[in-house]
C-alpha cells in the first residue's frame, strides 16, 4: 500500500490558528441566570474553537443541565490559539466564583501550567477528549478505536467493491491534536492491515473549506480517486460539497465517503437513500454534552468524578434520522 502525504487546505487553518484575541474572549452563554446560581456560582466550557459545529450543538444541552444546578455557565472562543486559552482561563480563576472548568485544549501540554494553579486554587480541571497532567478526570472518546472501527468499515467495503484492483483513496485527517493524531492512527492502520491495493494520500485538514480544497488538490492530481476518508464531519462535508459541484452523482455507486462524527448537515445527506456517504461513526451531542456538563457540576460541588468514555455508533442511512438533533 502506498502512501503520501500533501498538505492541502492549510490557509484557512493557518489563519484561524494565527488568530489572537485581544482581552479575554470568556462569555457567559447563559443569559440571566437563576438566583441560586449567583450563590452557587459559575462552571466553564473551553473548546479549542467553536467553528466546530458538533461543540456549537452540544452547547445548549450544557447550558440547561448547568443552569438547571444553579450555576451561569460560561464559555470562551479561542479560535484555536494556545496562549488565548490559556489566558482565558486565568481570567477565569482571577474572576472567584468559577467552580470548576472543563475543557478540550488547542495544546494539551500549553494547559499544564494553569491546570496546576487551578488545581492550587481549589478549582477541578476536567478534561473533554483528552487528558493532560493535573486533570481531574475527563469525558473522553478512544480516539484509536474509534479511528480503527472506521477504517475496517472503509477496508471492508473496498474490499467488496474492488478486490485486489488499485484504489485511490484520499485521507483527510488533523494530526496536530491527540484527537486527529490518535484517529487518523486508527483509521490508518486498519487499512495497513486489510492488505489491499491502496494508494493514500494524506491531507491535513479540519475546516469545510479545507475538504472542499482537499478534494480539489486530489482529483487533479489522482482523479479516479473512489475513497474519501476523514477524521471529522466539517471536512468530510467539504469533500461531499466539492465531489458533487465536480459531477460526481450523489449515488454513485462507485464511490464511498466515510467520517467521524457528525450533525445534521452530515446526517441529512446520509440518510438519502443509496448516497456514497454511506457510513458515519458518532457520538451524539446530546450524550456528550449529558456527559461533559454533570461532570462539571459533580466536581463543582465537590463530588469524586471518575474518567468516562462516550462509546460511538455506526450511522447509515437506515438510522441517520434518529441522530437529527431534533431527535435526540
Amino acid at each position: 500500500m502506498k502512501r503520501t502525504r500533501a498538505l492541502s487546505g492549510g490557509v484557512a487553518l493557518a489563519a484561524a490558528a494565527a488568530l489572537a484575541l485581544s482581552g479575554c474572549t470568556s462569555d457567559s452563554t447563559g443569559g440571566d441566570a437563576s438566583s441560586g446560581s449567583e450563590a452557587k456560582g459559575a462552571v466553564a466550557m473551553s473548546f479549542a474553537g467553536l467553528d466546530i459545529q458538533i461543540w456549537n450543538d452540544m452547547l445548549p444541552f450544557m447550558e440547561t443541565i448547568v443552569t438547571d444546578a444553579g450555576y451561569e455557565f460560561v464559555t470562551d472562543d479561542p479560535k484555536w490559539n494556545a496562549q488565548t486559552q490559556v489566558q482565558d482561563w486565568e481570567s477565569w480563576l482571577v474572576r472567584g466564583d468559577i467552580k470548576a472548568i472543563m475543557g478540550y485544549p488547542v495544546q494539551s501540554d500549553a494547559m499544564v501550567a494553569v491546570t496546576t494553579q487551578a488545581t492550587d486554587a481549589g478549582i477541578p480541571i476536567l478534561g473533554y477528549g483528552s487528558t493532560w497532567d493535573g486533570v481531574t478526570a475527563a469525558v473522553t472518546l478512544d480516539h484509536e478505536a474509534d479511528g480503527k472501527k472506521a477504517g475496517e468499515k472503509a477496508a471492508e467495503w473496498i474490499a467488496e467493491t474492488y478486490g485486489d484492483e488499485k484504489v485511490d483513496v484520499a485521507f483527510l485527517g488533523w494530526p496536530d491534536t491527540d484527537l486527529g493524531r490518535l484517529r487518523g492512527q486508527g483509521m490508518l492502520d486498519a487499512l495497513d492491515a486489510a492488505d489491499l491495493n491502496l494508494d493514500i494520500t494524506e491531507h491535513k485538514v479540519l475546516s469545510l473549506d479545507d475538504g472542499y480544497a482537499a478534494v480539489q488538490n486530489q482529483l487533479n492530481a489522482a482523479p479516479d480517486t473512489k475513497v474519501w476518508l476523514a477524521i471529522a464531519n466539517d471536512p468530510a462535508l467539504g469533500a461531499y460539497q466539492a465531489l458533487t459541484d465536480s459531477g460526481v452523482s450523489p449515488t454513485d455507486d462507485s464511490m464511498l465517503l466515510l467520517n467521524l462524527d457528525a450533525t445534521d448537515a452530515e446526517l441529512e445527506v446520509i440518510m438519502e437513500p443509496d448516497s456514497f456517504w454511506r457510513y458515519a461513526y458518532i457520538a451524539p451531542a446530546r450524550q456528550l454534552a449529558e456527559a461533559n456538563a454533570q461532570m462539571l457540576v459533580d466536581a463543582a460541588e465537590g463530588e469524586p468524578v471518575e474518567d468516562q468514555s462516550v462509546p460511538v455508533t455506526e450511522v447509515t442511512s437506515e438510522n441517520a434520522e434518529d441522530f437529527l438533533l431534533a431527535n435526540q
